[in-house]
C-alpha cells in the first residue's frame, strides 16, 4: 500500500485547491472513498466518509493550500494578487503560477515585480510586499485577459510539479501543507477496519485563513475525539538550532502536544505516544511556540473534542517547492491506523472523565 500512497500524494499535491476553492481535492477524496462508507459534506465545502459504530473518531485533514486570488487585471495585462493564506514576500518573485478560470482552464504565469536595476539601492534589500509585485500571463491588454476567461477573484495555485529527489524516498513539490495530511486521511479510510468506533475520516475547507471549516465540520459530525494529520514544518535545517530538533526530517511522525492554537488532551496524546512506542513507529515529540491547525478548532467546538495531531514534517512549507521523506509520511499513517483500531467506548471515554 505504501506505493499507493505515494501516487495518491502526488495526485492530491498536484490539484489546484485553495482557500474556498478545494473542489479538485475533494473530487480526489470522494473518488478514493466511494464504496468505503458514507459520503457526505457540509454546506462550507468540507466532506467527510464515515464507517462503523461506536465513539465517533474523526481523522481530519485539510484540502486547501495556501494560494492567491485575482485582484485586478491591470490595462496592460498585468495581473494584482491578494494572498489566500500566510506567505513570505522572499519566496514569490519569479515563481511560476496557475490562475483557474470559472470554466476551469488554468492559465501558467510568473510572479514579477519591478526589476532590481530600476531600483533605489535602499528598497532592494527590503522584503518586497505582495501588493508591489504582479503577475505575467503574457495577455498584452485587458481586454485579451478577459477574453482568456480571467475574471476578479479567480483563484490562483502555486505551479510546481511533482519530483523525486536524491535521497530515496524524498519528494519535492507544492502543498505537502496539506496533501500529506489528506492523502492520510484517504488512506486511513480505505485500510481501516473499525470495530471498536465509527470512523469519520474527513477534509476540511479554509484552514489557511483561520481554521474556518473545522468550525463548521465538527458541528455536524459530532465526533468524540479528532485525530488531525497536517504538514508541519520541519525544524532541520541551517539556522535552526539541531539539538532542539523536534520536527527532522527522517525522524518519524511528529506528535503535537502544544502551539498557540490548541493545548491537546493531555490523555489522547499520551496514548499516541504510547501507541507508537507500542507499535515501534518511528516518532517525535514536539511542543510549539508558533503556528496552528484544525485542532484550534476541534478542541473547543460543541462541549469540546479531545484533539491530537500528527504530523509529517515539511521543510520550507508555504512555498512553491517543499520536501519530504516518505517514510515520515507512512509512520503518521500507520500511527493512525493504530490509534484507530484501540479505541474503544471505554478508551474514548478516559480522554474525558475528569470526576
Amino acid at each position: 500500500m505504501k506505493a499507493k500512497g505515494i501516487a495518491l500524494l502526488e495526485s492530491l499535491t498536484q490539484a489546484h485547491s485553495v482557500p474556498g476553492y478545494e473542489d479538485e481535492v475533494r473530487e480526489i477524496f470522494v473518488k478514493e472513498l466511494a464504496g468505503h462508507g458514507e459520503l457526505a459534506c457540509d454546506k462550507v465545502g468540507s466532506v467527510f466518509c464515515s464507517n462503523g459504530s461506536g465513539p465517533k473518531v474523526l481523522v481530519a485533514g485539510h484540502m486547501d493550500e495556501v494560494g492567491f486570488r485575482v485582484q485586478s487585471i491591470l490595462p496592460n495585462g498585468f495581473l494584482k494578487l491578494v494572498t489566500v493564506g500566510g506567505w513570505w514576500g522572499h519566496t514569490l518573485l519569479s515563481q511560476r503560477v496557475e490562475v483557474k478560470t470559472a470554466s476551469g482552464e488554468k492559465i501558467l504565469g510568473i510572479i514579477a515585480s519591478k526589476p532590481p536595476h530600476f531600483l533605489p539601492e535602499a528598497e532592494r534589500s527590503r522584503v518586497m510586499g505582495v501588493e508591489s509585485m504582479f503577475v505575467d500571463i503574457t495577455a498584452r491588454s485587458r481586454k485579451e485577459a478577459e477574453s482568456w476567461g480571467i475574471r476578479l477573484g479567480d483563484p490562483v495555485c502555486p505551479f510546481s510539479p511533482w519530483t523525486p529527489m536524491q535521497q530515496p524516498d524524498w519528494y519535492m513539490t507544492k502543498a505537502f501543507d496539506n496533501r500529506v495530511g489528506m492523502a492520510g486521511a484517504i488512506q486511513v479510510g480505505q485500510e481501516a477496519d473499525p470495530k471498536g468506533c465509527e470512523l469519520i475520516v474527513a477534509g476540511s475547507v479554509q484552514e489557511e485563513v483561520g481554521l474556518r471549516g473545522a468550525k463548521a465540520l465538527a458541528n455536524l459530525v459530532k465526533p468524540d475525539v479528532a485525530i488531525v494529520l497536517e504538514g508541519p514544518p520541519a525544524d532541520d535545517t541551517p539556522g535552526m538550532p539541531l539539538s532542539e530538533s523536534q520536527g527532522a526530517i527522517g525522524g518519524g511522525v511528529q506528535i503535537r502536544l502544544h502551539d498557540p492554537s490548541a493545548i491537546m488532551n493531555p490523555r489522547l496524546a499520551r496514548f499516541a505516544i504510547e501507541t507508537a512506542v507500542a507499535e515501534g513507529i518511528p516518532h517525535q515529540v514536539t511542543v510549539r511556540t508558533s503556528g496552528g491547525t484544525d485542532a484550534g478548532s476541534f478542541n473547543i467546538a460543541n462541549e469540546g473534542i479531545p484533539s491530537v495531531v500528527l504530523g509529517t514534517p515539511a521543510r520550507y512549507i508555504h512555498s512553491h517547492n517543499a520536501i519530504i521523506s516518505a517514510n515520515d509520511y507512512h509512520a503518521m499513517v500507520e500511527l493512525s491506523l493504530a490509534m484507530v483500531k484501540r479505541l474503544d467506548q471505554s478508551t474514548v471515554d478516559g480522554f474525558t472523565n475528569y470526576l
